[in-house]
């Protein structure tokens, strides 16, 4: 893949954590104006088409939802302060919750306010979207505090028909196959769960936008779920195009980093990812596909299976600032986020220069040395680069991928790439037929 110069590693970090900390404050939805909020901001960053999709839409077994607004939020105690208020954290407020105006007392007020008795200075996000009720979520150690007596509540919401919306960027490369990458966009204030996937994605379009691209690459920013559900349900066509795909979330802690395989689990994705995972070492784990997480499971149900694996640093629901008030700005790193968007990027070069090579002088090894491959004296890094080289040529048999060769010879991609690239260059390796 040709790709431009990009800028290093500290300011494509300091770029990604800078666009999430615009969409940071947001209060997000599946439908509503937090998420039209939201797209507006990814498409002053890249071409963005908006689709709207009518309150009441079928997406296979579900229903589009009504829109959700909220204006408002409080509760005031029995000597008139605000105790929980909506503008100070907009996670107080159960995330689609019925408006509701009227006076109870604590005992009754405390059915429907959701705290975390294990992480009493966390405020939890929870959401109610498919079922009518109101609520409030707050620190446990605050509510504990609460004094006995009449509390005011307000949550001055709304909900209504209209539609939900998600994005989409399509990049157009020599193929019409596919690479899609998907994002959810329907938390709120919520940094690493999910401004950071988002963030990562959209500085990764910038990037390929810019590239000469063998495959297309399709970006979705979506409503988690329904939205996904929606599009799979509205786009038949594109599904038979998609040969790659990634889910992405959580990606600027420094956890992990974490992969999921696809449903299919031996996927050209999933070897990629893995690949890549391989030479970091340390914490870096990869996971056998299971039905649960994020958008995954509606790409990976049994009548798509289509090869979508899921990336994350540390995996959902494994760290204790996951859906709390702990997942800010400051929890997610640049250097983190920028290692995530290179990670994907090295998968990404991977799927884009990977093919199956043919030895054109299979009769024996041929003869490096008069063709400049094979120097006088020897060395450690020549005699890596040599031993690189005739892995390519034993495995160049039209049935072994430049992906194949780095697998089995532990070399990474990138040395294999090298090396299939000066034996082309010598006249000793071609590209097989169905693929040039």
């Amino acid at each position: 893949m040709a790709r431009r110069s990009t800028p290093d590693a500290a300011d494509r970090g300091e770029k990604i954590h800078a666009f999430a900390s615009e969409l940071y404050p947001i209060c997000r939805s599946i439908a509503g104006p937090g998420l039209r909020q939201t797209l507006d901001l990814i498409g002053q960053q890249i071409p963005l088409e908006r689709i709207e999709n009518p309150s009441g839409q079928s997406a296979h077994d579900w229903t589009v939802p009504g829109e959700w607004e909220i204006r408002d939020a409080w509760i005031r105690g029995p000597s008139g302060e605000i105790v929980v208020d909506y503008n100070r954290c907009n996670l107080h407020v159960l995330n689609y919750s019925a408006p509701i105006r009227r006076r109870l007392p604590l005992g009754e007020l405390k059915q429907h306010v959701f705290t975390l008795p294990d992480q009493p200075d966390l405020i939890p996000y929870r959401t109610s979207y498919y079922q009518e009720r109101w609520g409030f979520c707050m620190r446990h150690a605050d509510l504990e505090r609460l004094e006995p007596g009449d509390y005011e509540v307000c949550i001055d919401a709304h909900h209504c028909d209209g539609a939900m919306s998600y994005g989409e960027y399509l990049i157009p490369g020599r193929s019409t196959r596919e690479f899609m990458l998907s994002a959810h966009i329907c938390h709120p204030s919520l940094a690493n769960d999910n401004c950071s996937g988002i963030a990562v994605l959209v500085e990764l379009a910038k990037l390929l936008a810019t590239c000469d691209l063998r495959y297309s690459y399709r970006f979705l920013f979506a409503p988690g779920t329904i939205g996904a559900l929606a599009w799979l349900s509205c786009h038949g066509d594109v599904v038979q195009r998609i040969e790659h795909g990634l889910v992405v979330s959580c990606l600027g802690d420094s956890g992990g980093p974490t992969y999921k395989r696809s449903r299919r689990g031996d996927a050209t994705i999933d070897r990629a990812m893995e690949h890549v995972l391989s030479h970091i070492g340390g914490t870096a784990t990869c996971l056998d596909f299971t039905p649960d997480g994020y958008d995954e499971r509606q790409y990976c149900s049994p009548g798509y299976d289509l090869p979508f694996g899921s990336f994350q640093r540390s995996a959902p629901g494994t760290f204790p600032e996951y859906h709390t008030s702990a997942d800010d700005l400051d929890f997610i790193r640049p250097e983190h986020l920028a290692a995530s968007h290179d990670m994907i990027l090295q998968a990404i070069n991977i799927i884009e220069a990977d093919y199956h090579p043919v030895n054109l002088s299979p009769m024996g090894e041929p003869q490096l040395g008069r063709r400049g491959l094979y120097g006088n004296i020897g060395g450690t890094a020549q005699a890596t680069e040599i031993d690189a080289i005739r892995w390519v040529l034993n495995l160049s048999d039209g049935r072994h991928s430049l992906l194949d060769m780095a697998e089995r010879s532990g070399f990474r991609f990138d040395e294999i790439a090298n090396a299939a690239r000066k034996l082309r260059e010598a006249g000793l390796l071609s590209q097989r037929q169905d693929e040039r």
